[in-house]
């Protein structure tokens, strides 16, 4: 028998739940701005609700479970797992926006069992690096960039729970999950698959509203497109002298140092980032009070190649990332030419 916190609630007659058309815009989302202007994209009700029904099944949440997220619920991500699918699967969700390891901690742990947590890498790697105690999960679920595997381990441990990612995007929605500690592979959700069409590959099917491309590098993993691997975003790649990374690597690399916070590779805004050869030429943006340039430095041409090591490096004391971890093309762009000119 259900024990109820407020039972002058649990008394309360049940409204009578509305019947929504399924072809009703219910919502106008905008992309993050990370890598341009943001741009709206309208929602539809029956496609939503197919979308965050895929997404329970998959991760096994229904009634009894309860979620706090730190995600905002007017990003796409948020709306789908932290609004949408409770409503539609029967589970409760907190009511604060907890954003401080400390106030996540304590939302977390004023939930009943089982109990979820939906939160994003920036997030996730503030509360594991955090010295806050932290309280037993029953599932962890992030999206908005990859998770490493080894952050994933640890973050299964620390939590006692499993930690699935999601993957998507404002276009399409969420279109995969994976659990990262264990595979490196994406699942599709629902009827959702992909296809390949020379270096593209396309969303369909399922809640995807119409065919989508992606601006990931992705390669199929089997013939029905359920399974796939990402490799980054064609935009991030980079191609200097003739070698090729990606800024999703550089990055990995960047915070796998010790002593570094938070830090992200830019790219140049323009051919003003050439050098005299016409190189185009890296930027990055560190937080690293511990660390001197040139030790951070010599810790990367460790783990990179000479050709991307990042010219100019700035040190800042916190990157203005907005609230789901994201920083907006605009803004890195505005600390990298105050840092040169400083």
């Amino acid at each position: 028998m259900p024990v109820f916190r407020y039972p002058e609630l649990a008394a309360a007659p049940h409204a009578q739940v509305p019947e929504i058309d399924a072809a009703q815009v219910v919502a106008e989302v905008f992309t993050s701005g990370s890598t341009g202007t943001p741009l709206p994209h309208p929602k539809h009700w029956g496609r939503l609700v197919d979308n965050v029904r895929a997404e329970a099944a998959r991760l096994g949440v229904g009634p009894g479970h309860a979620l706090v997220g730190t995600v905002p619920p007017q990003h796409m991500y948020g709306l789908e797992s932290t609004v949408l699918m409770p409503l539609q699967c029967g589970a409760a969700f907190h009511a604060g926006h907890p954003f401080y390891p400390a106030d996540v901690a304590a939302a977390l742990a004023e939930l009943p069992r089982p109990r979820a947590l939906v939160t994003t890498p920036y997030h996730l790697r503030t509360l594991l690096a955090a010295e806050t105690a932290l309280p037993a999960a029953d599932l962890l679920l992030s999206a908005t960039a990859p998770l490493s595997a080894a952050t994933a381990a640890e973050a299964e441990t620390r939590f006692g729970a499993p930690l699935f990612e999601i993957y998507g995007c404002t276009e399409t929605g969420q279109l995969a999950s994976r659990r990262p500690a264990r595979d490196a592979a994406w699942q599709t959700l629902g009827a959702v698959c992909l296809r390949q069409d020379g270096d593209s590959a396309w969303a369909e099917g399922g809640h995807v509203e119409r065919p989508t491309r992606l601006g990931d590098v992705v390669e199929l993993a089997d013939e029905d497109g359920r399974r796939f691997l990402l490799h980054g975003r064609h935009a991030d790649l980079v191609n200097i002298a003739g070698k090729r990374t990606s800024l999703a690597y550089l990055n990995h690399q960047l915070h796998a140092i010790p002593g570094v916070r938070d830090g992200v590779f830019v790219l140049p805004a323009d051919e003003a980032g050439a050098n005299p050869e016409g190189v185009r030429r890296l930027s990055a943006l560190v937080v690293a009070p511990d660390l001197t340039p040139a030790a951070l430095m010599q810790a990367l041409r460790a783990r990179i190649d000479p050709l991307f090591l990042p010219r100019p490096l700035v040190f800042v004391e916190a990157l203005p990332r907005n609230t789901t971890g994201k920083l907006a093309a605009a803004a890195a762009q505005a600390l990298i030419a105050h840092g040169v000119s400083a």
